[in-house]
């Protein structure tokens, strides 16, 4: 495949925080902070410092307006007394009065916040803020109600807030096709097709207990999503219409992300294939031998290893740059887990952070318009 030789002057959004604290992971995430950087490693600063003003209160990058003017930042606070029950009875209790998570939009040049998950509110956790393509006056989240996570849909001012799930149950993963017409989401972890509306679900029969994110590919012609028995699960691919299930690859084990030097009870993090913006590629980490490799697969089945690493290395959140021709990744490389750019097909791989023992850099994410 041919690739250009410059890095592009995108910026890469992401979440820098502390492994090592004592205390178990909600100590940790306390100190978690959004965070840009350019893909070359230049130009670090922090986003919305504001909303770190309050104690026990924390930012975490989750996304890109179209347009690449907006950031989509998690606003987050628990109080520590809820973190200390949590602990005890290895459980969320994520309940009105002891957490509150807004997914909030940032303006890149100004600061500016825009909270409108807080608007007509009708969770105090809300995640998943996505904008609905095709339509710029609908967005989508996921709101925690009762126990469980909702798909939900709304103006893009936050007004007219409404679920799109036709029965009760956890959801998670909620997207909208390329074309807004469909919509994917797995509810007790199984994956759901519907329409946009959330009329006409489907759900799809993988026969397997555990279906985890249903990502649509960019063309909307595929969802891939991973399927196995937890934690091993491997990727899987659909047409739209839910016809045409396969395994796509192995990922031999590999189960997720441990964001901590010292686990808690879920103090890892789900490591998700994604798509190339041609939707001919499929990125994703494995293990080989005693490491995490980043791997890509094509439609047709041909497996790429794009790492070759040392035992014990652990790569992960493979991201694709929107012209296709750069990845960025975590891998704990040098020891730390730090944000690596590469070319497509695993090259000239450079580090974009450059963290210290007990902190990490994890979800990054690629601007969608260069400025």
């Amino acid at each position: 495949m041919a690739q250009t030789q410059s890095i592009p002057e995108r910026l890469i959004g992401y979440t820098e925080f502390r492994t090592d604290l004592p205390g178990g992971q909600s100590t940790n995430w306390y100190t978690e902070r959004a965070y840009v950087v350019r893909a070359d490693g230049s130009g670090r600063r922090e986003l919305a410092p504001q909303l770190v003003a309050e104690p026990d209160t924390w930012t975490q990058f989750a996304g890109w307006s179209p347009d690449g003017r907006q950031a989509i930042i998690y606003s987050v606070w628990e109080s520590r007394e809820n973190a200390a029950w949590e602990k005890e009875h290895r459980q969320f209790r994520m309940t009105p009065g002891n957490w509150l998570l807004d997914s909030c939009l940032v303006d890149i040049a100004t600061g500016e916040v825009t909270n409108l998950t807080a608007v007509e509110r009708v969770s105090a956790y809300n995640t998943g803020l996505f904008f609905w393509p095709k339509d710029p006056t609908r967005m989508g989240f996921t709101a925690h109600i009762n126990d469980e996570d909702r798909p939900f849909a709304m103006r893009s001012d936050g007004t007219g807030k409404h679920d799109l799930s036709d029965k009760p149950g956890f959801t998670y993963g909620f997207s909208a096709s390329p074309d807004g017409a469909r919509i994917a989401y797995h509810q007790n972890y199984q994956i759901l097709l519907a329409d946009a509306d959330g009329g006409n679900a489907v759900k799809l029969e993988t026969g397997h207990p555990f279906n985890f994110v249903p990502l649509w590919s960019p063309d909307g012609q595929w969802v891939e999503f991973l399927s196995g028995v937890h934690p091993n699960s491997d990727p899987h691919l659909v047409r739209r219409d839910g016809a045409g299930l396969r395994k796509l690859a192995d990922r031999g084990g590999h189960g997720g992300v441990q964001c901590l030097d010292e686990p808690d009870f879920h103090s890892g993090s789900s490591d998700l294939p994604c798509w190339s913006p041609d939707s001919h590629w499929i990125y994703y980490t494995a293990k080989v031998g005693e490491a995490v490799e980043l791997m890509r697969v094509s439609l047709d089945g041909a497996i790429e290893q794009l790492t070759r690493s040392k035992p014990g290395v652990l790569h992960y959140h493979p991201q694709v740059s929107p012209d296709g021709q750069w990845v960025v990744f975590g891998s704990t490389l040098d020891g730390v887990r730090q944000l690596y750019v590469a070319r497509a097909d695993g090259s000239a791989v450079h580090a974009i952070t450059a963290l210290t023992a007990g902190h990490a850099a994890m979800w990054a994410h690629w601007q969608l318009v260069a400025k």
